[in-house]
């Protein structure tokens, strides 16, 4: 999972959220679950900033959200950023190492069903995925 944030900082004030940035990645660095972490500025615009984190699942980053210590110090900064969507499944990654699918774990219907509304042994997902038939849950003696 995937957290990207981005804030509008005033050229004046890029110092002090860089501190409150470097802050808050180090508490949530120190949470279970937590994969690597950057805070960048864009080159081309230097108001505008980008903290990234990725977890290893989608709990672990709203588990870590919800430690004292994040709420501290990491939930201020994060507090700024611009109100846009901000998690993301990864579905393809490419390192030293080469290159990786991920399958979706977003059901067809994320965007019109509520909690409690849906349940079932398997769920159609809105991607194809990297192997299988496009059902999240079922493995391939069930399909």
């Amino acid at each position: 999972m995937l957290a990207v944030t981005r804030h509008r900082v005033p050229p004046e004030e890029g110092a002090a959220f860089l501190d409150s940035a470097r802050t808050a990645l180090a508490v949530l660095a120190a949470r279970p679950g937590f994969r690597r972490g950057t805070v960048g500025r864009a080159t081309d615009d230097p108001a505008l900033w980008a903290l990234t984190t990725e977890w290893e699942s989608v709990g672990a980053y709203r588990r870590a959200l919800s430690a004292y210590e994040v709420k501290v110090s990491a939930v201020p900064v994060l507090a700024t950023a611009i109100d846009e969507p901000t998690a993301y499944e990864v579905l393809l990654s490419h390192d030293d190492d080469g290159g990786t699918e991920g399958t979706t774990r977003l059901a067809a219907d994320a965007g019109s069903v509520g909690i409690g509304s849906a349940s079932a042994p398997g769920v159609a997902v809105d991607l194809p995925p990297a192997r299988g038939d496009g059902v999240f849950g079922q493995g391939p003696a069930e399909r």
